[in-house]
């Protein structure tokens, strides 16, 4: 059997996707193409809607191939019936609640048998050989009023503690050496252990002892960052000093409309005090533009904030509005066209601050994994840039040849706004 399969929406997607292709039966072909496939699988993401739209999208464009079509994921789960009735090109359909029975259903659209149940520590890594994804939970109780998560994903789940470092080692074994972990909210590891214990903090020490080149947390929120956690992560031996800590604004009259947990101020304590305990640490951040309700004067405050922090990235979305949650039926929806003027001054105003911290970078020099080639030049991932070109790009040039993964220091010579060039050194 040939498959062709695409891997729509987030890591945690990703990892999903990893677990159904170690499923298929011994001699399953993955190909590259999807005229050469007997089956295509496809995940989706339901998250917002230009990735519902993505999907459909996608879906559509591959159903014109002979191969059966299975559906698999966000899309599933938050739409089934409607996709169920709308797209009957679909041959199989399954939900995320679903997976537990995915190998049934598979070998019974394919007549194949030999599919193995999705398990967590049996993944076919789509990354790059020396890099991975470690989920660490699932699902989310923030319940924050722009986010349709905990109803795709439901309540938040931690996983098993020896699991995970089940699954660390045997990365490691593969030659895995750098590693990202992920959740809907990494924060609150083992908050729902019956001790609460162990938590994130102890998790990261015990893996922090394993052996890896670099570990990144990604995914914090805000009012969960504890000093114990900040102090762990500036103390470590292998994990990375970068904090993704997503705010989504900066204005008290926001955030509780958002159902956020704390205020701006204590954002900015909190940023203040990752400065002192972890002085070179890169922050991000994402935020929100257009929300329901956001006036001239929220949107100050929030770029008031951008340049008090002084955030090395930040993503910025605008606001959508997504059925089933909190915000949907809000008061004062705000056009797409503000959105988006809102937005572009969010970045313009995140552009000159990011251009300032990368300037200062120059003829500094930072260490890290060789992860690509551009031309004449090698990629970097260090501390400055996380996987998925979410951040700026690190370029360098080298009078050695390098293989992939392998680590290497490079100055930094030259800087644009969001990425960095060098050269090679020692």
């Amino acid at each position: 059997m040939n498959l062709y399969c695409v891997s729509l929406g987030c890591a945690k997607n990703r990892i999903d996707t990893e677990m159904m292709l170690a499923c298929f039966p011994a001699g399953t072909k993955i190909v590259d193409r999807p005229e050469r496939a007997d089956l295509i699988l496809i995940n989706t993401c339901a998250f917002i809607l230009p990735a519902k739209q993505e999907s459909i999208d996608a879906i559509l464009e591959l159903a014109a191939y002979k191969a059966k079509i299975a559906v698999v994921g966000c899309l599933a789960e938050r739409y089934y019936e409607e996709v169920k009735e709308a797209m009957p090109e679909i041959d199989c359909l399954v939900p995320i609640r679903d997976y537990a029975h995915l190998a049934e259903y598979l070998s019974e659209l394919t007549g194949e048998k030999g599919f193995k149940p999705l398990d967590p520590l049996d993944r076919v890594l789509t990354t790059a050989p020396f890099a991975s994804y470690l989920r660490i939970s699932e699902g989310c109780d923030n319940f924050c009023s722009f986010c349709a998560i905990p109803y795709i994903r439901g309540r938040f789940v931690s996983r098993p503690y020896e699991e995970i470092i089940e699954e660390a080692r045997k990365l490691l074994s593969r030659g895995v050496k750098e590693i990202s972990l992920i959740s809907q909210d990494t924060t609150v590891y083992g908050s729902d252990f019956p001790s609460k214990k162990p938590d994130i903090v102890s998790l990261l020490k015990e893996l922090d002892q394993l052996g890896f080149y670099s570990i990144r947390l990604l995914y914090l929120y805000p009012s969960e960052i504890s000093d114990e956690l900040i102090e762990t992560i500036a103390s470590s031996r292998s994990i990375a000093h970068y904090f993704d800590v997503p705010v989504q604004c900066a204005s008290d009259h926001l955030l509780k409309l958002m159902n956020r947990h704390g205020e701006a101020k204590q954002m900015r304590d909190l940023f203040k005090k990752i400065r002192e305990i972890c002085p070179d640490a890169v922050l991000r951040t994402t935020l929100i533009s257009g929300f329901p309700g956001e006036t001239e004067e929220d949107q100050r405050q929030t770029i008031e904030f951008l340049r008090e922090v002084g955030f090395d990235h930040m993503g910025c979305f605008t606001y959508s509005r997504e059925e089933g949650t909190a915000a949907y039926s809000l008061p004062d929806q705000l056009p797409e066209k503000l959105k988006k003027k809102r937005k572009d001054e969010l970045m313009k105003a995140q552009a000159a601050i990011a251009y300032r911290h990368n300037q200062e970078r120059i003829g500094k020099t930072y260490e890290g994994l060789v992860i690509g080639k551009q031309g004449d030049r090698y990629l970097l991932r260090c501390v400055y840039n996380a996987p998925d070109e979410i951040d700026g790009a690190v370029t360098f040039s080298s009078t050695k040849a390098h293989e992939m993964g392998e680590v290497v220091k490079v100055k930094i010579t030259s800087a644009a706004i969001y990425d960095l060039d060098g050269v090679e050194v020692g």
